[in-house]
């Protein structure tokens, strides 16, 4: 197993560079000091082929002007927050808006925007890299200094794992997550459409006019979004369910996870032999299929398009804050925020 660090580019004169773990049997994953951002992870299919797996680009000029958020970490808070304004002890806090009317994944310049510090690992069977930030208070609107650890580490297993921890010195949101698009078929050789999904899921959240949930709870069965039983992602996005519609023409809701570290989500490409299983202790996946993604730019070569990836957001419910239904993203001062997910590559028998 082996950790290789190169220069991948350079931002406003300081250097970004990449991390490229490596297994012993030739499993790579690919990120760089900016955003987190996973660039490539290459995986064998079921004829041993190594091709990568994940959508991104080979550039900072790309991620920087292009990227819907390819690879990265989003945070403080991913996803959407209603009207970008919450309240806390009392305290009204006014967030930039960069989705219309709405504070998306952070704001302008977040997570996914900044360099972090990093730093190789190696112990006890795994390899990988910790990522460092500190958020100062007052960044994009949120309050306190908030300070997070970002870890990828892949073992023998051809397991990715990613924990995310922070600490703050003053009462604030957290909610994180990784936004890489996952395409099995190696390469982009096909959309994601023929995919096969299959969520321990019996509820998503009912999503607005503006992606924004309602606040409703919706009971999967008898809908599109029903993947207790594996099925193609085609059979659900070309359904006239009003919410499949509302988005597009694809799905972008969280779904409700019943089960913890136990296959709840898992997504295969029968072409390529090629399963990846993910496993959370968060509370619901947002599961996005690509269908809002613009044909403006190129991603290696391939012109961008709708479907050519599926994200799988493990995270807390999306506009917590604005839901005492829900449970809240609040992290406060002297506790620690942690959190995991792993994604397991294999393939089918």
């Amino acid at each position: 197993m082996k950790v290789v660090k190169e220069l991948f580019g350079e931002l406003k004169g300081e250097n970004v560079y990449s991390f490229t773990l490596e297994n012993s049997s030739g499993m790579k994953v690919s990120c760089i000091t900016l955003g987190c951002i996973i660039t490539d992870i290459n995986v064998p299919d079921k004829d041993g082929k190594l091709e990568n797996v994940v959508l991104g680009f080979d550039n900072i000029e790309s991620y920087i002007q292009d990227s819907p958020y390819f690879g990265a970490v989003c945070g403080r808070v991913a996803g959407r927050i209603s009207n970008g304004r919450f309240e806390l002890d009392g305290q009204t806090y006014e967030l930039p808006k960069n989705d219309q009317n709405n504070h998306l994944h952070g704001g302008p310049e977040a997570f996914d925007q900044k360099l972090w510090d990093a730093k190789e690992i190696k112990e006890n069977g795994v390899i990988g890299v910790e990522f460092l930030y500190i958020s100062k208070d007052g960044e994009n609107g949120y309050p306190g200094n908030l300070s997070v650890k970002i870890t990828y580490t892949l073992n023998e297993q051809n397991e990715l794992m990613i924990s995310y921890s922070a600490t703050t010195d003053k009462k604030t949101l957290v909610n994180l997550t990784n936004h890489s698009y996952f395409n099995l078929s190696g390469n982009i050789k096909d959309d994601i459409l023929s995919h096969k999904l299959q969520v321990k899921s019996n509820k998503i959240l009912e999503l607005n006019d503006h992606v924004v949930p309602t606040g409703e709870f919706l009971d999967v069965a008898n809908t599109p979004f029903d993947f207790r039983e594996e099925k193609k992602i085609e059979e659900a996005i070309s359904s006239n369910h009003e919410q499949i519609k509302l988005v597009g023409q694809g799905i972008d809701h969280p779904f409700l996870l019943n089960d913890h570290h136990n296959g709840e989500i898992t997504l295969m490409d029968e072409k390529s032999g090629r399963k990846l299983i993910v496993e959370t202790d968060q509370q619901s996946v947002v599961i996005y299929t690509s269908n809002m993604m613009e044909d403006t730019f190129d991603i290696r070569g391939i012109k961008a398009r709708k479907y050519l990836g599926v994200c799988l957001e493990t995270q807390g419910l999306p506009d917590s804050i604005n839901h005492p239904q829900f449970s809240p993203c609040i992290l406060k001062a002297g506790e620690e925020y942690n959190t995991s997910t792993i994604y397991k590559f294999t393939v089918s028998e």
